[in-house]
């Protein structure tokens, strides 16, 4: 993340040891990785926020499409309206009568069965 070297390190720690001293230099290190724990934290919860602020945004950029695009299918089909889907019902009714009229009578069934009585 920040590109430091080995020497850049080994610089930063004898600098520490002359600064803090040998002796405090074990709580000094423990308080900096609580505060490095914090700032991972607090930035992990401002990038979560940021994404989920971008997914948002997408979201109703993608409804807005959606919504354009069913308004201009529903333009170009309209809707006929209830009375034309009865319309519709009653001339396929009429059509499914007048075919059956020509239809040949389906054959007659014996009511008891060969073999068996009752």
């Amino acid at each position: 993340m920040f590109d430091i070297g080995f020497d850049e390190m080994l610089l930063v720690a004898i600098v520490a040891i002359v600064v803090i001293g040998p002796k405090d230099l074990p709580m000094a290190l423990r308080t900096a990785g609580r505060w490095m724990g914090k700032i991972r934290r607090v930035s992990g919860h401002f990038r979560s926020g940021v994404e989920n602020m971008i997914r948002e945004a997408e979201l109703e950029e993608m409804e807005k499409k959606w919504r354009e695009q069913n308004d201009a299918i529903m333009a170009a089909h309209p809707d006929p309206g209830p009375d034309a889907e009865a319309i519709a019902a009653a001339e396929a009714s009429q059509g499914l009568s007048s075919s059956l009229a020509i239809a040949e009578p389906a054959p007659e069934l014996p009511l008891a069965m060969p073999g068996k009585a009752d």
